[in-house]
């Protein structure tokens, strides 16, 4: 997870927003009292000009009407006095007495005293005269660029204006006063607002703290350490907030430790299954497999997860997801080829909610091709049995009706009959022979008198007995060892073994052929081939010759007298042996059948 940045805080946010707050409701109140006091400023100042306003003018009213002799000062004179003694303030500027001609009879400012006896041009007491009214307002001193208050009050005397008295005043000291105190509160504002920061500062602590360990606390959790605990500042809502993270804290860890718990049980149920289980979110995507599903579909885990289990399968052309949920059966998938067999079955259940919502798809597989080729063995074996017991059988049937029907007399073809119907018998011994002896080691009762022999010399004699007997005119090669060979085997069944090996050989020989044994010394077991100059065998069947019934030439080999267990009852033998047995051959050259038995040259000493 990143780091939160220093302007990403919530400790900064808080504060901004403290002092943003007490700026703002600073400003909110700082311009309605400045506005308020400028106004009542301003008023103030306008109030007390206008009540001297009052006075003066009736002091400038009795001297304008005033009856005046030769020893009396003039109008000028008395009205400079008047004025002189009224503009001894800071607030007036200056102060005119115009009469109702509009010619001015005085004025306070002594350097305009100029303006004596001129005509006014002032709009405000042109207005004055006229209307009977004052006026006021606020102008900008073109020379100063102080502002400047103008009031104009007419002098009425019997209803009748004689004349207006003009004042300028110094309002601009208002606005300075203002500037004063505009200063002073920005100051104030600064000073509160640096005190405002530091108690925002100290205040979002007691609320980022609490916030901030829950943050460090909850990226412990995300990485697996429920072992660190809030710390609990107080009792009020983040404290309880505090406790309540410190108990989510707990529960989370117990349940996580349960969680984990049964996930280590199915992981380990899934891992040591020798089923596969494949389990798919509702839309058909597998999201888990284990190992023996991903052996048997030959693929690895990360290339199928989110994969569509009806292409992972290969049903994409016959099924749909929805019709792997609603299948009752199971589902034989053939990934058979031709050379090996392969077959799977898969079952199906759906993964669903209590409220009937579908949440996925859970496939089991069995791989079923030794089921399978067990059930075809058994089959081929049964109809193998009724076939080699039907045909000796339908033979003897034909020739004992024969003879019931009178061929018994006959002396010449009765002794036929039953020479054919006695070998028929023989033959029919010799398969359930096979048959019991092979049920037998199938049981795995077989026991076996073991014994240790000079293989090189018993493997001699069995030669020499059927080089005396064979009918065929065949030549014998050996290639065996000079020295003695000791293993430790059960002579009868290694006897049967060889003459089972032999009597093949010698059947499929030529006239004229050569069938050659050989013994040769490996390590840790001695290898023995019997081989022959037959027809040798087709290279697809060579590995099937030792299955039971199995002929390469059925017809042949019945009239040979064979019962096609030959082979598969040595390689029984040779496997109870600790050994092994195979087929090298090439079509018109020949064949050899190699078997191995276990060897341990160190016990030549021992029997020498």
């Amino acid at each position: 997870m990143k780091k939160v940045g220093l302007t990403r805080s919530i400790h900064l946010k808080f504060v901004l927003i403290y002092v943003l707050l007490i700026l703002l409701a600073m400003q909110i109140i700082g311009v309605y009292f400045v506005r308020e006091l400028e106004q009542k400023l301003v008023e103030n100042f306008k109030t007390s000009i206008t009540n001297r306003v009052n006075l003066l003018e009736y002091t400038v009213k009795e001297a304008m009407l005033k009856k005046r002799t030769e020893d009396d000062p003039t109008l000028q004179e008395d009205i400079y006095r008047i004025l002189d003694d009224s503009s001894k303030t800071s607030d007036i500027a200056e102060i005119r007495v115009i009469n109702s001609r509009a010619r001015i009879e005085g004025t306070s400012d002594p350097n305009n005293q100029g303006l004596v006896g001129q005509i006014s041009a002032e709009k405000e007491v042109k207005k004055a005269l006229a209307l009977g009214f004052g006026d006021d307002d606020i102008y900008l001193d073109d020379k100063t660029k102080d502002r400047i208050w103008v009031y104009t009050k007419p002098i009425e005397s019997n209803n009748e204006v004689i004349g207006t008295i003009y004042i300028a005043g110094e309002i601009e000291t208002v606005y300075d006063q203002m500037s004063e105190i505009n200063k002073i509160f920005t100051n104030g504002t600064i000073i509160a607002l640096a005190i405002t920061a530091v108690l925002g500062v100290l205040l979002a602590q007691t609320v980022t703290r609490p916030i901030s360990d829950m943050r460090k606390q909850a990226l412990a959790m995300a990485k697996g350490n429920f072992s660190r605990k809030v710390k609990v500042y107080g009792y009020d809502e983040i404290g309880q907030l505090a406790i309540t993270f410190n108990n989510l804290t707990k529960r989370l860890q117990e349940a996580q430790a349960t969680t984990e718990g049964e996930r280590r049980k199915l992981s380990s149920v899934l891992s040591y299954m020798t089923d596969g289980v494949i389990a798919t979110d509702r839309k058909g995507r597998v999201i888990l497999i284990n190992d023996p599903a991903a052996d048997m579909l030959d693929v690895s885990r990360e290339t199928v997860v989110s994969q569509p289990i009806v292409s992972l399968l290969g049903l994409d052309e016959e099924y749909t997801f929805d019709d792997l949920s609603n299948e009752q059966d199971s589902i034989i998938l053939d990934y058979s080829t031709k050379d090996k067999p392969y077959i799977l079955r898969a079952n199906f259940s759906i993964i669903q909610k209590e409220t009937g919502f579908v949440n996925g798809l859970i496939a089991v597989l069995h791989d079923i091709t030794e089921q399978e080729k067990i059930d075809l063995e058994r089959r081929e074996f049964v109809a193998n049995v009724s076939h080699e017991l039907r045909t000796p059988l339908t033979t003897m049937r034909s020739y004992l009706e024969a003879l019931a029907e009178g061929a018994w007399e006959d002396r010449e073809i009765a002794p036929q009959f039953l020479d054919v119907t006695q070998n028929e018998t023989e033959r029919m011994i010799r398969l359930v022979n096979d048959l019991l002896q092979l049920s037998k080691m199938d049981s795995k009762d077989y026991r076996f008198n073991k014994d240790w022999v000079d293989f090189i010399l018993f493997f001699h004699k069995i030669i020499d007995r059927f080089e005396m007997t064979k009918h065929v005119n065949v030549t014998f090669n050996r290639f065996l060892p000079d020295k003695a060979m000791f293993v430790e085997i059960d002579q009868d069944k290694i006897t049967q073994v060889l003459d089972n090996i032999i009597s093949n050989a010698l059947k499929y020989s030529p006239e004229g052929g050569t069938i050659t044994f050989t013994v040769k010394e490996k390590e840790g077991f001695i290898e023995i081939s019997v081989s022959d100059q037959g027809l040798g065998i087709p290279k697809d069947n060579l590995e099937k010759i030792f299955e039971r019934f199995y002929r390469v030439d059925k017809a042949r080999t019945r009239q040979m007298g064979g019962t096609g267990l030959g082979l598969a009852i040595a390689k029984e033998m040779i496997s109870a042996h600790g050994g092994d047995v195979w087929a090298k051959s090439k079509e018109g050259k020949g064949t050899t059948i190699v078997f191995t038995l276990p060897y341990d040259s160190t016990q030549e000493d021992e029997w020498s």
